[in-house]
């Protein structure tokens, strides 16, 4: 495996280790490349149940349809992130945009 100079042993290790920490909370890799080191991650959405989630927001006089909310609108989407090193050797993590059908 041919590797650029600014990747060293560590850089590797840390990354290894983010992209198994990401793979442990449910994400699925789509692409990867180990010349340059970056991975695609990608989380499909989830459902929620409106009707436990109704259900409780009239228990709690409407306090909960926050939660609510807030659930609707982070698991409705499917989540595709990129992990990579970059020239000086950092970790990062990005957002990647998705076409939605």
């Amino acid at each position: 495996m041919e590797t650029y100079q600014f990747v060293t042993e560590k850089n590797i290790d840390q990354f290894n280790q983010m992209i198994s920490a990401k793979t442990r909370n449910g994400f699925v890799i789509t692409e990867h490349n180990e010349k340059l080191p970056y991975v695609v991650l990608s989380k499909e959405k989830k459902a929620v149940r409106h009707s436990l989630h109704l259900f409780l927001t009239c228990i709690t006089f409407g306090l909960w349809s926050i939660v609510w909310i807030y659930l609707s609108i982070t698991l409705s989407r499917k989540k595709n992130i990129l992990v990579a090193v970059d020239e000086d050797g950092n970790l990062f993590e990005d957002k990647c945009l998705s076409k939605e059908n």
